[in-house]
């Protein structure tokens, strides 16, 4: 349960400074928005560590694998569909798909570590 927290506010932790450097305008976080994000960021840390769990990853090359894995099958395929048949910029994609690797990266590893 403790790896759930600390993967959960390292994630936070994470989007928010990848943000920070990366992106060209900030947008202030209202209250109601932190409280978003955090839950995202737990409902995403409680899939990537129950799918661990079932696959019975436990060291930092597993979790780097379940995180790129995760990555490729789902951000990725999803944001290459958007550029392709939404439009959406590639600068956009990058940013977004970017902030998606690093986190789950190390929410794999968390987790499969403090598994």
């Amino acid at each position: 349960m403790l790896e759930i927290l600390v993967a959960t506010v390292a994630a936070f932790v994470l989007g928010g400074a990848y943000y920070a450097i990366f992106a060209s305008e900030g947008s202030e976080m209202r209250p109601w928005m932190v409280a978003v994000e955090v839950l995202r960021c737990l409902v995403l840390v409680a899939v990537v560590a129950g799918l661990a769990s079932e696959a019975g990853v436990s060291d930092v090359a597993g979790g780097l694998a379940l995180g790129t894995a995760l990555f490729v099958g789902f951000p990725l395929v999803l944001w290459v569909g958007a550029v392709v048949h939404e439009r959406t910029p590639i600068r956009t994609a990058l940013l977004h798909g970017g902030d998606w690797l690093v986190k789950l990266l190390a929410i794999g590893v968390i987790v499969s570590v403090g598994l």
